[in-house]
């Protein structure tokens, strides 16, 4: 199952060329995945203290430049895999306010859950990888 997160452009967000800085995606999609984790695994407070992980690794392929503009773009967030400490998240940057789905960008984020006080690696709990596994989208 995908989850769809809005992201509005804001002004702060333009570069000197007219459009998003690259920088900025990266931002969208942790907008989005943080969205996605606190719904998908769920949380009544701060989902990182309740359900600690880091970012590892994030690739990301840019594919056309994001412009300032109403309506929001679209971000899409779904898992890939799922391992003992760590998961894997899809991403991309997608326009669907025409009449076909234009992405922009597409990512890859590998996620590792760690222990709130040492920071060390911990294996998932059996809620938070049953709550990923029932997200899984393969190709």
């Amino acid at each position: 199952m995908t989850f769809t997160h809005p992201v509005l452009v804001r002004w702060s967000d333009i570069d000197s060329y007219d459009h998003v800085n690259n920088v900025r995606y990266f931002d969208y999609l942790q907008e989005a995945r943080i969205a996605f984790l606190s719904e998908v695994i769920g949380t009544t407070g701060d989902f990182f203290a309740d359900h600690p992980c880091v970012l590892v690794s994030q690739t990301v392929d840019y594919l056309r430049p994001i412009l300032l503009r109403h309506p929001p773009y679209d971000v899409d967030v779904w898992v890939e895999s799922v391992g003992t400490t760590s998961y894997t998240l899809g991403s991309r940057i997608i326009d669907r306010s025409g009449e076909s789905a234009d992405v922009y960008a597409k990512a890859v984020s590998v996620i590792v859950t760690v222990d709130g006080e040492t920071h060390a690696k911990r294996p998932l709990a059996s809620s938070e990888r049953d709550a990923l596994l029932e997200h899984v989208v393969t190709a």
